[in-house]
Order: C-alpha cells, then structure tokens, then sequence
C-alpha cells in the first residue's frame, strides 16, 4: 500500500490523493510526471521526496513513513512491514504509578509465541523488543507501551499501530473484547473475561504459586496478543476497501497458532466466585 500512497508527500492530502486514484495514478512512478497533479506541486523538491520514499521503503525505514504519514493513515505500513511485526499486550497488577508493575507480558510474531512472567524471564522481553520494527497494540499508545517504557526504563522506539483507533474509525468499539465479538473471534472458555479477571488470577497465583493459575493467565495473556493479528489484518482488508486496492491488496486471514497454554475452568470458576463482580453472573459465562 505505501507505494500506492501519496498523502505522506509535502502538500498532498487525502483528497488530492484520492483525486489521483480516480484518474488513474498509483504509483510513485506516475505521480512524477502525470498531469493530474497541479504544476504548483511539480518541484525538485517533490521529485526527491519520491526518491527518498523508495530509498526508504528499500532500506525497510518503516519510521520514517510513520513520521510522515498522518497518524490515521499509519495502518497502510502493515502491508509492507507484516513480517517484522510484534503483536504485543502486557497484563499488570491492576496498580497505577510506583505500586503498578507488569506481571505478565505476550508477544506473538506471526510464527511464535513469546511470553515473560514477572519473577522468571520478564527482563528478556528488552531484548527481544528490539528484533521488531512495527508494534500492533490495542489502546498500546496509552497503556502498554508508557507502562513498559516506565517500568523498564526504555524507549519502544517501532513505528506503532494502535488498533484501538483504527477499528472504531471502522465503526467497531467496545474495547479489544467488543471488537473481537463484533468480528467473530471466539474465546471459548476465555469468553467474557477481562483485564480485571487477569489482576485477580495474578493475584491468586501470588497466594497459591499454583501453576493452572499461571497458566490461566497466560493462556488469557496470550489469547490477547494472537487475536491482534486477525484484528489488524480484518481492518487492513476494510480499509482497502476505501481505496482502488482491494482486490490487489487484500490480505488472507492467517490461522490460528497452537498456543502453549490453555485456560483451566477449574481455575477460572474458582477465582469468579471469590469476586462478587464475577460470582453474581457466574452462570453467564461459558464454563463446561
């Protein structure tokens, strides 16, 4: 899609990019030198910027399209950058500034699931980070990522696609769960769980050190992460929709990895009826 795009170009907004589709310019090589393009906008200057888009679409600067692109635009950087993703969701204590820290943290590259448990591996996650050029969240720019940064002192510096604004500009909101249900995606026995439930299974691991807990927990953890994949290839394929590239474009939904954890609805019934928030509507949630 980058190839196809021109409103990161000085001077060219959305609409005279969409102007240009219609005449049938979509590429950087016919934009050079097409007629549809005011004269005004025809300057040396315009003709190295598309230059330096193909150096840097060659050399993989998938940062430099995110600091020219408009921030709702960012999501046509998936297509060319979808191998170098990390799809990434942390879970905390449920805590906010010095008592808050991350007890959990899934990171899915597409092939692989990696995980990182406060007390055994947590401090890996720095450098695996650093392997990937663009992170998939949802609502990471205000949560996920500023936690990270503050817990470990660093810096996530990927281009980012937060899909919690590209799916509610798509109409879907409703937080990650919501969206999930709108589109289709089913949890199983995770379903109608939230990022609470993981704060109260951390909590009963910290008292039980009991290892279906954990699990639990990661297997909730990690069903978040995974599930972002087919979120964000679902509004990639929506967004194209809106553009001449649909049928060019269009990315096939990926299968579901095996995933190393599975829930247990022992574990699960156990905590629910503990918290009264949960025990009241046990008999709603999908429990064998």
């Amino acid at each position: 899609m980058l190839k196809n795009t021109f409103c990161h170009l000085p001077g060219f907004g959305e609409k005279l990019e969409a102007y240009l589709w219609t005449k049938g310019v979509t590429t950087w090589d016919g934009v050079l030198d097409s007629s549809f393009v005011p004269v005004r906008k025809r300057t040396q200057p315009f003709r190295d910027f598309i230059a330096e888009s193909a150096k840097r679409l060659q050399n993989s600067d998938v940062n430099w399209f995110a600091g020219f692109l408009p921030v709702n635009e960012h999501w046509r950087m998936f297509g060319e950058f979808s191998r170098s993703v990390a799809y990434l969701d942390i879970e905390t204590n449920g805590l906010a500034g010095r008592s808050g820290y991350i007890t959990t943290i899934s990171l899915y590259d597409g092939e692989r699931v990696h995980y990182y448990v406060k007390g055994r591996n947590l401090d890996k996650f720095t450098s695996d980070i650093k392997k990937f050029k663009l992170l998939v969240t949802y609502n990471g720019k205000c949560f996920d990522v500023p936690f990270i940064e503050s817990q470990f002192r660093i810096k996530l510096n990927q281009a980012h696609i937060d899909l919690r604004h590209v799916l509610a500009s798509l109409g879907f909101t409703g937080g990650l769960k919501g969206c999930e249900k709108s589109l289709g995606i089913d949890r199983d026995e995770l379903s109608g769980l939230d990022g609470y439930f993981a704060v109260l299974l951390w909590n009963d691991f910290q008292r039980t050190r009991s290892s279906l807990t954990l699990d639990t927990l990661l297997a909730y953890n990690i069903q978040d992460a995974v599930s972002l994949e087919t979120l964000m290839v679902t509004a990639y394929n929506l967004k194209l929709k809106k553009t001449p590239f649909q049928n060019t474009h269009n990315i096939s939904l990926p299968a579901q990895p095996k995933l190393p954890f599975k829930a247990d609805t022992e574990t699960i019934r156990s905590v629910m009826k503990k918290n009264y928030r949960y025990s009241a509507k046990l008999k709603d949630f999908r429990l064998p």
